[in-house]
């Protein structure tokens, strides 16, 4: 391994945890910043849906759509593996995604875990995700807080 793939390793690490940050503090400029224009996701762990391309702003706008309206999320990305091929690597990371929603008065929660596959390319401003797949491999709480939160972020836009 040489000094140049350390630095990529660190590099890429780095960006792929602007995922979580971005998401957490609701920074969505610094979420857009990490992928490609056009991007394939794979969350039918998650969804039960195919894969599918779509421009990154169409992503970025959905997810701040569903998770802005909770009170809070935590997003945690661990397990680094990076693999390096030229200017195209592969990153590997376990995750856990909390969702914190108070109803009517009590704090609810609802968490998934499991791991992400990113695919990214180098480009002139760093590395870009192109690709990402989610796999789901354990979920607790209740997935109806996701519904809630929809509404409360529905109501907050009238």
């Amino acid at each position: 391994m040489t000094h140049d793939d350390l630095i990529d390793r660190a590099n890429i690490t780095d960006h792929v945890l602007k995922y979580a940050t971005g998401i957490d503090r609701h920074q969505w400029e610094l979420y857009r910043s990490i992928f490609a224009d056009e991007i394939t996701l794979d969350f039918s762990s998650w969804s039960g849906d195919p894969a599918s391309k779509m421009p990154a702003d169409d992503w970025v706008a959905g997810v701040r759509g569903t998770l802005e309206p909770f009170d809070a999320t935590q997003h945690v990305l661990t397990n680094f593996v990076v693999t390096l091929d030229g200017d195209s690597a592969t990153c590997t990371c376990y995750m856990a995604a909390h969702h914190h929603l108070v109803v009517d008065g009590d704090r609810q929660m609802h968490s998934i875990g499991g791991f992400y596959v990113h695919e990214l390319e180098r480009t002139g401003g760093g590395w870009l995700i192109h690709k990402t797949q989610l796999n789901v491999t354990w979920e607790m709480g209740d997935r109806g807080l996701f519904e809630l939160a929809a509404k409360r972020g529905a109501a907050s836009m009238a």
